[in-house]
């Protein structure tokens, strides 16, 4: 069976998400990769065949994405004409990451496209949701990248299709420790905004990773260093704490370190605000900005040793399995053991 498996490169939750999911992926048929989108930070350990443009979010500076850089970068033309030149009818299966030439690429051939995303448990109805809806935020998350079946993974399983994250294997066999700094990462936020809030605590020792910064800043008890995949990591597995967006991979990481968790969701993004309802279910604080009024609450999560108890099982395989137990032909062999572990992840 020959499988596209497409990311949206957009951040880095959906690119390390891929670490592991193409692995297995290859073990099922052959496989080609297509990322596109900007401002990914990793680099991925297997050869990616198509490299779009495609449709990007750039983060701003003040907490929010920026919508003048995002639409200045914008070439309808080059997005359509990335869509019509990919050949989507070389593939028997189309697996998305939330990402949008090869989803408007099939829909324009009426072939199915498989969400395997976070986004995809998002939208579901069984999801937590903010207080306040969002009609146009849930539209790009229902027509950003549209697909016919829908597989998910959100903190908890709120549903059938629905899975609890994939955590990768790095995290999996990282050394946790407590060093007593905390680990910072808020790409939407610039320096010397973090900087401000942070060096509010003079007794707390702050480590922060940074989109804006190319190399690293110490300043009293803040040190800023560019973001990097393998020393990030190793802060978080070390640190007392975590403070970052309300995205998906990094907190569903720090929960699963057993780490403290602060998440700090961006503005006028209606997906970090129903990750925020989740994780505010779960007991992790939240908190709309970083300006002064929310001191108090960052105080109060210091002083507090309060953890978040998670079961994220490693059962990627077996997820994979479930999704293309609707697709391969019965008599493959493959559909027996699919069978089997859609039965156990009921």
């Amino acid at each position: 069976m020959k499988i596209l498996y497409a990311i949206q490169g957009t951040g880095n939750g959906h690119l390390s998400r891929s670490m592991d999911i193409v692995p297995i992926l290859r073990k099922k048929g052959e496989v080609d990769v297509l990322v596109s989108g900007v401002q990914g930070d990793l680099s991925l350990p297997f050869p990616v065949r198509y490299q779009f443009k495609g449709l990007s979010f750039i983060f701003g500076k003040s907490g929010g994405v920026d919508m003048y850089n995002t639409f200045v970068k914008l070439k309808s033309k080059r997005l359509y004409n990335e869509i019509k030149e990919l050949p989507i009818e070389e593939y028997d299966l189309v697996i998305n990451d939330f990402e949008p030439v090869s989803a408007w690429a099939c829909y324009a051939a009426n072939k199915p496209c498989i969400s395997l995303s976070h986004q995809a448990a998002v939208i579901s109805s069984k999801s937590p949701k903010p207080s306040k809806f969002d009609p146009i935020g849930q539209m790009v998350l229902r027509y950003y990248a549209p697909t016919t079946d829908q597989f998910g993974f959100h903190f908890e399983r709120y549903g059938k299709n629905i899975f609890t994250p994939v955590i990768r294997q790095q995290i999996r066999s990282a050394e946790i420790r407590d060093l007593g700094h905390y680990t910072v990462y808020l790409p939407a936020y610039d320096d010397e905004r973090i900087l401000k809030t942070l060096l509010r605590f003079e007794n707390v020792q702050w480590e922060v990773f940074s989109k804006h910064n190319k190399k690293p800043v110490i300043e009293k008890n803040v040190r800023i260093v560019p973001i990097q995949n393998e020393l990030f990591v190793k802060s978080m597995a070390s640190s007392t704490g975590v403070i970052c967006g309300a995205g998906f991979e990094t907190p569903a990481e720090a929960l699963f370190m057993g780490k403290k968790l602060l998440v700090v969701p961006m503005k006028g993004q209606y997906e970090q605000h129903c990750n925020a309802a989740a994780l505010k279910k779960l007991g992790v604080p939240v908190i709309k900005s970083l300006k002064k009024k929310h001191t108090s609450i960052i105080e109060a999560w210091l002083a507090s040793d309060t953890r978040i108890e998670v079961d994220y099982p490693d059962i990627t395989e077996r997820i994979i399995d479930q999704l293309l137990a609707k697709f391969l032909p019965q008599e493959n062999d493959g559909f027996a053991i699919a069978k089997k572990w859609e039965k156990e992840l009921k």
